[in-house]
Formats: C-alpha cells, sequence, structure tokens
C-alpha cells in the first residue's frame, strides 16, 4: 500500500501539465504543432475568420479584398483536388469542422450512395457573391459599409423612386387634361 501511494505521488509531480484550451500565443509559435493546436483548439468566432475565401480577380479589383468570408448562396470555384475547375453554389459552411460543402460536388460510394463532399476554404475560389444578405454590403473601398452609410442609401433609392413617381403622376395629369 505504501509503495502504490508513493508512486502515485512522483507519478503526479512528473507529469506535465498540458494546456487544452485556447491561446492565441499558439499562432505565434513557428512549430508546426503548436499552429495546428491553434487551429484544432480555436472557439468559432476565430475559425470563421480561418473560413475566408479568395476574390477571383474580377471581385478583387470591384471591392478592394483579396479574401472574404465564404456564406451560403455564393458562387465558388474549386481550385484542388478530385473536383479541380467545377464550380457551384455553396450549400452549407461548418466552422466547426472548417468545410465548405458545394451543391453539385458529391463523392460516390462503393454501395452507389453519395456524399457530399467538403471543401478546405484554401482551396476554393469565389466567382459570384451573393449579396442578398444585408450585412454583407460592401462598398468600393473594401470596407463594409456602416449602418449609417446603408440607411442613407435607402434613403436616396427611396427619394428617386418618389421623384419618379411624383413625375409620372405629373405627365398622367397633363395627359388627362388635353
Amino acid at each position: 500500500m505504501i509503495i502504490n501511494k508513493k508512486l502515485k505521488l512522483k507519478n503526479q509531480n512528473n507529469q506535465k501539465m498540458v494546456k487544452t484550451g485556447f491561446s492565441t500565443g499558439w499562432n505565434k509559435s513557428v512549430q508546426p504543432r503548436r499552429q495546428r493546436k491553434y487551429r484544432y483548439n480555436a472557439p468559432l468566432h476565430v475559425r470563421q475568420k480561418l473560413a475566408h475565401v479568395h476574390l477571383s480577380k474580377d471581385l478583387r479589383q470591384k471591392h478592394g479584398l483579396r479574401n472574404l468570408q465564404v456564406k451560403t448562396g455564393d458562387k465558388v470555384k474549386v481550385l484542388r483536388g478530385k473536383f479541380k475547375g467545377k464550380e457551384g453554389k455553396v450549400e452549407r459552411v461548418n466552422l466547426k469542422r472548417e468545410r465548405v460543402f458545394v451543391t453539385g460536388l458529391d463523392h460516390i460510394k462503393k454501395d452507389g450512395s453519395k456524399v457530399p463532399a467538403g471543401f478546405n476554404p484554401s482551396n476554393l475560389m469565389i466567382v459570384v457573391l451573393d449579396t442578398t444578405d444585408k450585412r454583407r454590403k460592401i462598398n468600393k473601398k473594401g470596407k463594409k459599409e456602416s449602418k449609417t452609410e446603408v440607411k442613407e442609401e435607402v434613403k436616396k433609392e427611396e427619394s428617386k423612386e418618389s421623384k419618379s413617381e411624383t413625375k409620372k403622376e405629373k405627365s398622367n395629369s397633363e395627359d388627362n387634361k388635353k
């Protein structure tokens, strides 16, 4: 009994404390194991930054950005792997596994069933942006527009529409008088 207790104490003292949480210091390390540890243990808000995809040359010139967060509805082109050169819309994005699933690109299993192929964001390129999301409005400088800028644009559009409507009403009223 006494020997077992001594062994336990000795083992407890010799064990290293391994940090299993998350630290931004791991990203500064040159060691590949720490780089992997940074990616594998990263929280979702950091993984979201890792899920950025390169933009095509046209979109780079238009928006002044090199890469953007990939979202469902974007049209992407595969740059590496079995499906190289194929395009499709993004079906879903799995941040936890750091995978992007594209419609129409599936692996076929031995039994004939299809499984969606997951792509690493670094192997994709955005060809067409899905701008239906209000939060994704990007100005020409490459920065996201602030809420006030978006509100101003909406007001300008509304004023233009109201002006065109008043012109139509005036022309209709003049036609009726004649």
